[in-house]
């Protein structure tokens, strides 16, 4: 009974499950986020002014 509880059979699995899911999740978080006319505009501005030459 008690080899059962500790056995930790695919264990790694699931926690890789978990932080891929956790990183589905973020990632479409930034697609909403950047598909915004606002954040890109900002995001735009900001390159244009990381490469213009002083």
């Amino acid at each position: 009974m008690w080899q059962k509880l500790a056995d930790d059979e695919g264990a790694a699995t699931a926690e890789y499950v978990i932080a891929t899911m956790a990183a589905v999740g973020f990632a479409g978080l930034l697609v909403v986020i950047l598909r915004s006319d606002e954040v890109r505009e900002v995001l735009t501005d900001m390159v244009r002014n990381a490469l213009s030459i002083p």
